[in-house]
């Protein structure tokens, strides 16, 4: 099984759109780009085609494999195909981590979600997200009152019972 991204930060933007990527996420990406070996920038994907979300999606090489290979096996020229082809190959950008651990946002990816001086990176088990802090926090508080929905005698893991593999 491949690595996850656990946990994220907090990290400034600067006015050209440089920011550092999360330290523990960037062994994630070397890990999980088939082409990379020592001396050589990992690469990743953001994904920002799907505009119903407020941040970016960043896939790394093989979950993108992933994703391609699932919308290559649907029939050409249906909705779906059509839908994901969308989101996945027109909303795509394919990334580089330059040695010192940082990407350059552009302008186009840090007006999808408004970003400006900080950038919050949320891991997401095999991707992660970029998002603006104030619209994370929001998310944060909303999954905050799920879990207080939930029984309070009830283990979270439970919710994964019923999962077959």
């Amino acid at each position: 099984m491949a690595e996850v991204f656990l946990n994220g930060g907090r990290h400034k933007v600067d006015a050209k759109g440089r920011v550092s990527i999360p330290s523990g996420f960037r062994s994630v990406l070397s890990d999980c780009d088939p082409n990379w070996t020592e001396g050589l920038p990992p690469q990743f994907y953001i994904v920002f085609g799907d505009t119903r979300r407020d941040y970016l999606e960043c896939f790394t090489v093989e979950a993108m494999d992933e994703v391609i290979t699932k919308i290559k096996a649907m029939p050409r020229g249906s909705k779906n195909r059509k839908i994901l082809e969308f989101v996945y190959f027109q909303g795509s950008q394919k990334m580089s981590v330059d040695d010192t651990g940082r990407i350059v946002l552009s302008q186009k990816l840090r007006d999808r979600i408004g970003l400006t001086g900080e950038a919050e990176f949320v891991a997401a088990g095999d991707t992660f997200q970029i998002w603006h802090p104030d619209k994370f926090a929001e998310f944060a508080e909303d999954q905050t009152s799920a879990l207080e929905e939930l029984p309070p005698d009830m283990d979270v893991a439970e919710l994964l019972d019923g999962i077959d593999l």
